[in-house]
């Protein structure tokens, strides 16, 4: 793996067990992602995408298939290895509402990573999270439902900055927001890459959210990958009539302030 590739997976497989039969629901994907770039899975619901990121990140074991990450085999790593490894990768979940504890209050969200860790945290450090993802110091002391949806996804994301990893799977980030807000969450992510030099994989069913956002895009439909490339080529010039149809079924480029 050359230095510039981050996080490679090849010959990813997925099955389920159902009945006498197993049914698979990734099949042979195959990507890899650079240091400092957003890349995009894009395809529709049920096409396999959110399984390949939790594969990614071994939150569930793949059938078949290796995954490295910085040229560490991921597949090959114990316990406590795949312990140090997940301070360096996170995730950020499509619900809002659903990630978040109802009964924990925002100081105690963000101070579980550095919990599991077995780390110490400060009040300044906590209150520098939330500055970070555009949220006032006095939400530590709130809980959950006491903030908006978008206000939930910020707080999600200060919590997967927390031990300041490398990598960032953003499985949907926006797609429970409304727009306004959506664009919002797109752009404080867009920062917060350009100020720590973060890498993201960017799962997505919008082919212009995708388009806007990342550099690299692989289309899956059916728990394979059909098209894979740089992303603005592979916007203005689809070969796949899968990824024309993705393209077409959402023209307009949706505006996102900067």
């Amino acid at each position: 793996m050359d230095e510039a590739t981050l996080v490679s997976a090849q010959g990813l497989v997925k099955e389920y067990a159902r009945g006498n039969n197993a049914v698979r629901v990734v099949d042979d994907v195959s990507f890899t992602i650079r240091r400092g770039e957003t890349m995009g899975l894009v395809g529709e619901s049920g096409s396999g995408k959110s399984t390949v990121a939790r594969m990614l990140l071994r939150l569930i074991e793949p059938t078949a298939g290796s995954i490295h990450y910085d040229g560490v085999d991921l597949m090959a790593a114990r316990q406590r290895e795949m312990r140090a490894m997940r301070r360096r990768m996170q995730i950020v979940f499509q619900d809002p509402y659903a990630a978040l504890n109802p009964r924990m209050k925002v100081r105690q969200i963000l101070a579980e990573p550095f919990a599991i860790h077995g780390e110490r945290q400060s009040k300044e450090q906590l209150e520098h999270l939330l500055h970070e993802v555009g949220l006032e110091a006095s939400a530590l002391e709130r809980f959950p439902h006491e903030f908006s949806g978008g206000q939930r996804q910020r707080i999600n994301i200060a919590r997967a900055l927390a031990l300041r990893p490398e990598f960032l799977v953003l499985d949907e980030p926006v797609s429970a927001l409304d727009v306004s807000v959506g664009a919002q969450v797109v752009n404080l992510l867009r920062d917060l890459q350009r100020k720590y030099g973060l890498t993201y994989l960017f799962i997505s069913h919008s082919m212009p959210l995708v388009r806007y956002l990342c550099d690299r895009v692989a289309v899956m439909q059916r728990g394979r990958i059909v098209e894979y490339g740089d992303c603005q080529q592979v916007c203005e010039a689809p070969r796949n009539e899968y990824t024309q149809g993705l393209i077409a079924a959402t023209p307009e480029m949706p505006v996102f302030a900067e």
